[in-house]
């Protein structure tokens, strides 16, 4: 099957064709592996992309957009006189790569795979899989970034799988993203990730702009404003010249210890060194840092634990970043000689089930770090198709079960609770509101268990919460709501202790009369949520002393409730319990 995968960039967008039974080629447009995502609306309507853009943007710069992919948010773009909706600008830098894919093939793709940062909620994803559409491209699928990313390197080395996990440091132009990444021969699963709005290649740029300022402006101060906040055409053509020599200025001092800015009349050029370009970017690296540092704990390991950590996007090249990571994480990071097409060549690598009609990715069954001398045992095969799953070992014994200690009483008693709350709504199994899904899943049954207790169902639900805290297989909370089956989770973080009920066979709408009733501080919250190819509804809201969330999916019988309470008694607020579920508990 042709696959055209497209990395769709802040600054720059890729494209890699992979060509039934000749391998993968990157798309070259204008003679370049990157082509710019930079748009340009004309006065009659026609949006031009790329260096065409750029070349048109001297004309009327206030028809030129450099970074659509960061005004996501804004609905329409104002470009001169016209308004072009958010969804169209993408679908333009789309086209464009379809386009010259088009012409190698002679024909269209069969299957168009798109990056998106992994953070990105079902809102913006919608936006992407629109414009998609309005590019012409019958069959797509989403993929996040650092899966790709992840599965890049994982196929190196010959194809030999990573010893663990991955930890993928994505800096791009408008974004800093990182996730921790599992890898087992079942495929790729995010962890944990995160990311910091704030921290990009443009954000360096202007950095490096404000840094000149400081040398030149003082000579015109006046003048040195127009170039800041332009008012004029020729302005505006002024400072799009000075940012790209400013752009050139940042990429050469990877390579050089200094370099010259040529800069505008009546300013004189300006000498840069890497020295004091790394003095402006070095608080933020150790942020990203330290923020890829959470993430990997986030995920329940250590740096040591990690197959490898990898640098995506041209900012990594940057010899700053390299050695600031491996101080931090005591572990040397990789990356390639092109680390903006890492992420087009991953897209190749992930296994997305097939062609993806609804155009969204498959969810990826989590994966849970083990060290490499464990074996790892798999899960029958599922008679509909679906990514597979990963069954782990047994955990490791322990006294919370058999010995409690006063946190194991602590966890015993508030899973007594959960059962204790949903006594109260007879645990009847009704169907969720909303409308029902083109391909139903059956959850009435409890099909085969792991090790503690979860099926391919409950594992839907659970997300990530078996790979970090202990579970075990509860039947006597499955029968105390008449569920198929059910698992128990404690665990205890910095607030408190905190226990988890999963159960199969019952939806959420058979527990919520109860559990409303036991949340008697203040009015609960509610909402919605999605997630990988699920969606479903949760309450979160305090009761006497517990603050408790219950949660539950539209396409099946599956639902959860957590309880947590504090170590000094008292409970959490309910836009806690709100956080506590979106931060930890959401698949």
């Amino acid at each position: 099957m042709d696959v055209l995968a497209i990395d769709f960039g802040t600054s720059s967008t890729v494209g890699v064709l992979s060509i039934h039974g000749r391998g993968t080629q990157v798309v070259e447009i204008d003679g370049s592996v990157t082509m710019s995502s930079a748009i340009y609306a004309d006065k009659d309507g026609t949006v031009f992309v790329g260096r065409d853009a750029e070349r048109r943007a001297r004309l009327d710069p206030s028809r030129f957009e450099a970074n659509p992919k960061r005004r996501i948010d804004e609905g329409a773009l104002q470009l001169g006189d016209l308004s072009l909706p958010i969804a169209d600008a993408f679908a333009a830098v789309l086209r464009r790569v379809g386009e010259e894919a088009e012409l190698l093939l002679q024909r269209m793709p069969a299957q168009v795979r798109i990056s998106h940062p992994a953070g990105w909620g079902p809102d913006r994803k919608q936006i992407l899989r629109d414009a998609a559409l309005k590019a012409g491209f019958p069959t797509t699928v989403l993929i996040p970034e650092p899966v790709a990313a992840a599965a890049h390197y994982a196929s190196l080395n010959n194809g030999r799988r990573p010893p663990g996990p991955i930890a993928v440091y994505d800096l791009g132009a408008g974004t800093f993203d990182c996730a921790v990444v599992g890898v087992s021969a079942q495929g790729f699963a995010v962890l944990a990730e995160d990311g910091l709005p704030d921290l990009g290649s443009l954000d360096i740029d202007q950095a490096l702009l404000v840094h000149i300022g400081r040398e030149v402006s003082h000579s015109d101060p006046a003048q040195w404003q127009r170039i800041l906040r332009p008012q004029s055409v020729s302005d505006r053509r002024t400072r799009r010249s000075l940012l790209q020599d400013v752009r050139d200025a940042k990429e050469s001092l990877s390579r050089h210890q200094q370099t010259e800015i040529p800069m505008p009349e009546p300013f004189g050029d300006v000498r840069v060194t890497r020295m004091e370009l790394e003095a402006l970017v070095r608080p933020s690296f150790l942020r990203s840092g330290e923020l890829l540092a959470t993430t990997i704990h986030r995920a329940g390991l250590t740096p040591d634990r990690l197959g490898g950590v990898y640098l995506v996007g041209g900012p990594s090249r940057m010899p700053l970043l390299a050695s600031l990571l491996a101080n931090q994480l005591r572990i040397a990071p990789t990356t390639q000689d092109q680390p903006e097409t890492a992420v087009a060549f991953g897209l190749h690598h992930v296994p997305t089930g097939g062609e993806d009609s609804q155009l969204t990715v498959p969810a990826f069954a989590p994966v849970r770090p083990q060290p490499v001398q464990q074996p790892v045992q798999h899960q029958p095969p599922p008679q509909r198709p679906q990514p597979p799953r990963w069954t782990p070992p047994p955990p490791p014994p322990g006294r919370n079960w058999q010995k409690p200690t006063t946190y194991g009483v602590v966890a015993l008693a508030l899973a007594a609770i959960v059962t204790t709350i949903v006594l109260l709504s007879g645990g009847k199994e009704e169907p969720v509101a909303g409308p029902a899904p083109a391909k139903p899943v059956s959850c009435d049954q409890p099909g085969p268990k792991d090790a503690q207790g979860f099926t391919d169902c409950l594992r839907r639900i659970a997300a990530v919460i078996p790979q970090r805290d202990e579970c075990r297989d509860a039947p006597d909370a499955a029968a105390t709501v008449g569920a198929a089956s059910a698992v128990t989770c404690v665990f205890k973080d910095a607030k408190g202790s905190n226990a988890i009920n999963y159960y199969q066979g019952v939806a959420m709408t058979g527990l919520e009369d109860g559990v409303r009733q036991r949340m008697t501080k203040g009015k609960p919250a509610e909402g919605t949520w999605a997630a990988d190819g699920l969606r479903g509804r949760y309450v979160a809201g305090v009761g006497a002393r517990s603050g408790i969330v219950l949660f539950g999916t539209e396409d099946a019988p599956l639902s959860a409730m957590l309880v947590s309470t504090r170590s000094d008694g008292t409970a959490r607020t309910t836009a806690e319990m709100v956080e506590f579920f979106t931060a930890q508990l959401k698949p």
